[in-house]
């Protein structure tokens, strides 16, 4: 029986899940991938159970790829794969309770990783759809608003995966950005350990976004199940945080509530 948990970091690329995987993997007892010969220490990269190549994993692609859509029952909800999973992953871990893996594609794995590691938990990290855009644009060829509609497609669907897990909390870069001391919080509480000083290094990105190309009514409409508007808005979004022990889902909140009013 192995003595380590998983918490598995997901978003679209330029969400902010580096940003959010960096302060989980600074928290006591938390365990994360570092100087990994690969971009951004994904663990994606350093595992063969499941084929990650070129064509897997594209931005404004992957997330509404059926193929690339993993959940339970599916060809690689196997032993062997769990299996393989642990021992490629082992070697860039230290021994500690919990272990972080983040990689964009996980946020349309996670059904799959929680039949393969029944303990993990999941953190889902959202954007605005109109920074995420622009942001994605160095990399992808591809009309703006046409990469909104993938944004919403693709959060549609973790919308509905989320209601298959146990044990899931979602972050707003721009909640991160504005009060990291209150994110860390609800993180730290989330996985039940202590909190650790917030970094000083935290930056508003969406800043160099402003006047780029803003979500379509029609859109903003379906956004704002995430709390987000034209223009780079943002609104008050109570999120989700959802675990199995009455106690931590409490405690998230509480912390939270607590470093704001500190």
């Amino acid at each position: 029986m192995t003595a380590h948990r998983y918490i598995f970091v997901g978003g679209l690329h330029r969400s902010g899940t580096s940003l959010v995987a960096r302060l989980i993997g600074d928290l006591p007892g938390v365990s994360a991938i570092n100087v990994a010969p690969v971009p951004e220490n994904e663990g994606v990269y350093l595992q063969g159970a499941i084929p990650h190549t070129a064509r897997h994993g594209v931005p404004m692609h992957f997330a509404t790829d059926p193929a690339q859509h993993h959940i339970e029952g599916s060809h690689f909800d196997r032993l062997e794969t769990q299996m393989r999973l642990e021992r490629d992953w082992a070697p860039y871990f230290d021994d500690a309770p919990w272990r972080v893996e983040k990689s964009p594609v996980n946020l349309t794995r996670m059904r799959l990783y929680q039949q393969l590691f029944p303990l993990s938990q999941f953190v889902v990290v959202t954007r605005h759809p109109e920074a995420v855009a622009a942001a994605t644009s160095k990399w992808v060829e591809m009309d703006p608003a046409a990469m909104m509609d993938h944004w919403q497609d693709a959060y549609d669907i973790v919308q509905r995966d989320i209601d298959y897990l146990h044990a899931v909390i979602t972050i707003r870069y721009e909640d991160l950005v504005a009060d990291p001391t209150a994110i860390l919080a609800r993180l730290a509480a989330f996985l039940d350990v202590d909190a650790a000083p917030s970094p000083s290094d935290i930056r508003d990105g969406n800043q160099e976004y402003e006047g780029t190309h803003t979500l379509s009514p029609a859109q903003a409409a379906r956004a704002s199940a995430w709390g987000y508007d034209a223009g780079l808005q943002v609104r008050p979004w109570a999120g989700v945080t959802r675990h199995p022990l009455r106690r931590i889902a409490e405690n998230v909140e509480a912390a939270a509530s607590s470093a704001t009013s500190s």
